[in-house]
């Protein structure tokens, strides 16, 4: 039985036609299953691969990892490489097409933004900024993890190697200042150069510390955890980083994003690839008041056109997590004293776990969808779903397939 049988993730028959259905429209409407032009976008594509994961895992149907394949190879190809309005040309990491093609990672990927990213010397434009393309730290770990997630579900170690060359790439380049006052810059340029947004995102110390750990933990299961990069540096880091900062958010999706990583270091406390449970217990903290101050906002409560249903898609996927958080402490190799308060964390986080379902269903209602705020955001919002509809795929750590060894 696997781990997402375990921890209750297995989809039923309904959930998983959903899936499919929204996943594959997903693929013609953006040029993966299709001849139309690709439209990539790094953050909605990492969560595809995972949901292609998930389905080729509950239904055995082979067409969903060749599209997980697919994908992959298209992101590459596509945001690797600077713009077609763009005066350069080529791989953004400056490599030959030979050489980009066995490192196609190496200079980073871009968000793909409509707008092109601001030029050189232009004040900034707060709104614009968000439409203008650029390299986000945040969406270059959901690569990462996507990338490593198909690496244990196929067994291709290439896809573990060319997460952690970008792991180490975006720990170079984001990571700034002197040694005593480190931090790291929010938005940079598509060739890495410069910082389009130099203020430091919450949470992108917490989401390399995360990422560099998974990373490592596959290199090790795969046999190759003594090659290069061996992320020691980029651990360090985000490691002192993280030290002592509060990772406190009412934000949806940011507290969606603390349980999927709590589900994460969980599973890697189960596997005895992370000894301390400090980490885990200052997530499930962090999400638990969180979660407290983001009910008495009352958000839910607005109409459809009010809300923006992938930050709460983000929050229902976290939520979902609770249930392999929970299956990995039964198991965890962790002292007595350090587990019980990390249950006793859990136990608490529980009680928001019908917070989780009514945000899914109320998004699954076609009237739901019908709205203006779905339809703006409709690539985003239907791949978010269908996460949530098949969360495995983002939230275990996919068993290294014993037919593949």
């Amino acid at each position: 039985m696997s781990g997402a049988d375990e921890a209750g993730l297995r989809p039923g028959e309904r959930e998983a036609e959903d899936a499919s259905e929204l996943m594959l429209c997903f693929a013609e409407r953006t040029g993966l299953g299709s001849e139309r032009p690709p439209q990539r976008y790094l953050w909605t594509d990492a969560y595809a691969v995972c949901n292609y994961l998930a389905l080729w895992r509950a239904t055995g149907e082979a067409r969903y990892r060749q599209l997980a394949l697919d994908l992959v190879a298209q992101v590459h190809r596509v945001l690797g490489r600077h713009r077609d309005d763009d005066t350069r040309r080529g791989w953004i990491s400056g490599l030959g097409d030979r050489e980009a093609e066995l490192h196609p990672t190496q200079g980073g990927l871009r968000i793909g933004k409509r707008l092109p990213e601001r030029p050189r010397g232009a004040a900034i434009d707060e709104r614009l900024e968000w439409d203008r393309d650029g390299q986000y730290f945040h969406y270059l770990t959901k690569w990462m993890r996507a990338l490593d997630q198909l690496a244990r579900s196929t067994r291709e170690l290439r896809f573990n190697r060319w997460a952690r060359e970008l792991a180490e790439v975006a720990q170079r380049a984001f990571c700034c200042g002197e040694l005593e006052r480190r931090r790291m810059v929010w938005k940079l340029s598509i060739d890495l150069s410069r910082p389009l947004v130099p203020s430091m995102g919450q949470h992108d110390p917490l989401d390399g510390l995360v990422s560099c750990l998974q990373l490592r933990a596959t290199a090790a299961a795969l046999s190759d955890a003594a090659a290069e990069p061996s992320l020691g540096d980029a651990l360090s880091e985000f490691a002192s980083l993280v030290r002592g900062r509060d990772l406190a958010t009412a934000d949806p999706l940011g507290l969606g994003g603390h349980l999927i990583d709590a589900a994460c270091v969980a599973q890697l406390i189960e596997q005895g690839a992370l000894a301390d449970l400090g980490l885990l217990e200052a997530l499930l903290a962090a999400a638990a008041r969180g979660l407290a101050h983001f009910e008495r906002q009352n958000d839910l409560r607005q109409p459809a056109s009010r809300r923006l249903a992938f930050r709460e898609l983000g929050l229902a996927i976290g939520l979902a997590g609770l249930a392999p958080i929970e299956r990995a402490l039964r198991s965890a190799r962790a002292g007595a004293a350090s587990a019980a308060r990390a249950r006793a964390r859990l136990e608490a986080l529980f009680r928001h776990a019908p917070m989780g379902s009514a945000i899914a269903a109320f998004w699954r209602a076609p009237l739901a969808r019908e709205s203006r705020s779905w339809t703006q955001h409709r690539d985003i919002d239907d791949v978010m779903l269908s996460t949530c509809l098949v969360p495995a795929g983002a939230l275990i750590l996919a068993p290294l397939r014993p037919e593949q060894r």
